[in-house]
């Protein structure tokens, strides 16, 4: 668990440095990205008692995701020593059972923190995940593969729009999707694994 948090650590770091090279004096409000999330996961979930909803659990996970990206942003603003950090962050996450099993319970519990302290809690953001069915290793794979195509994204004409988002009848979530698949997540070069890839299937579709 510590090298793949030093991984997501380092990859989030770069990653808002591309958006912005001073990034972390800018006052972003990673605080309130991540309790917009949350609401968004909620209704992917289901709240309306006046209406049948069925959870949207693959949504609701790849929000889980999403909010992760900016719980590291936050927590990096408080340390930007890795490893020292990634060592704090797994002993949250490995500490005794989850506070709730209610999902909605957690979302909240999480948007609270956000809201009152403007930090990001991992206890709560563990606990997010426990009622999710979301395990540590998924949410590494996931977060490394949305981070991955982000930077290919850009790296092939994002943001000017020469980016071809279909290929070979497909999107690149969907690519993605079958690479992370095949690939061994557990890897030490997963990342650079997923995005040479990603740039073969991407270069062969022309």
């Amino acid at each position: 668990m510590q090298q793949q948090l030093e991984t997501m650590l380092a990859m989030q770091d770069r990653m808002n440095t591309r958006v912005h090279p001073q990034w972390r004096a800018q006052g972003f409000a990673w605080y309130r990205a991540t309790w917009i999330e949350c609401a968004e996961l909620l209704e992917h979930y289901g709240y309306k008692w006046w209406k049948r909803q069925q959870p949207a659990m693959e949504q609701v996970r790849l929000e889980i995701v999403d909010i992760w990206h900016f719980g590291l942003s936050m927590l990096l603003l408080e340390d930007d020593d890795h490893a020292a950090l990634a060592g704090r962050i797994a002993a949250d996450i490995e500490q005794a059972a989850p506070a709730t099993d209610d999902l909605r319970l957690a979302t909240e519990a999480l948007a609270a923190e956000a809201l009152a302290s403007r930090r990001f809690s991992v206890t709560a953001f563990r606990d997010l995940m426990a009622t999710a069915d979301l395990g540590f290793e998924d949410l590494y794979t996931a977060y490394v593969g949305k981070n991955v195509l982000n930077f290919f994204r850009q790296d092939n004409g994002y943001q000017d729009g020469s980016y071809r988002k279909t290929w070979s009848g497909r999107e690149d979530n969907e690519h993605l999707h079958e690479l992370l698949g095949s690939l061994d997540g557990s890897a030490a070069d997963f990342p650079e694994r997923l995005y040479a890839a990603l740039g073969e299937r991407y270069g062969a579709a022309g």
